[in-house]
């Protein structure tokens, strides 16, 4: 897979207010980016999982622990294909 580098200039003491060593707060960055984009509907579970550098199983537990549903079907239009049926 073809990957790009990318630099991300940030102040010291942020890793410190997060407890985390910088390759731990990159990780948990990728990964609430990723849950993110998932959650406004903006990529896949796939695609989300690829960004976050985790398994799609992996993704699907972040999504739980950030409280995100991993369902992209609207209460509304779940109602709607169960009375079509």
């Amino acid at each position: 897979m073809k990957t790009v580098e990318l630099m991300l200039e940030l102040p010291q003491d942020v890793f410190s207010a997060f407890r985390q060593e910088p390759e731990q707060f990159l990780h948990e960055m990728r990964l609430a980016a990723a849950v993110k984009w998932y959650e406004m509907e903006q990529i896949s579970q796939s695609k989300a999982a690829e960004i976050a550098g985790v398994s799609r199983s992996e993704f699907l537990a972040a999504l739980e622990r950030f409280g995100v549903t991993p369902f992209q079907v609207s209460a509304e239009e779940l109602v709607r294909e169960v009375e079509d049926v």
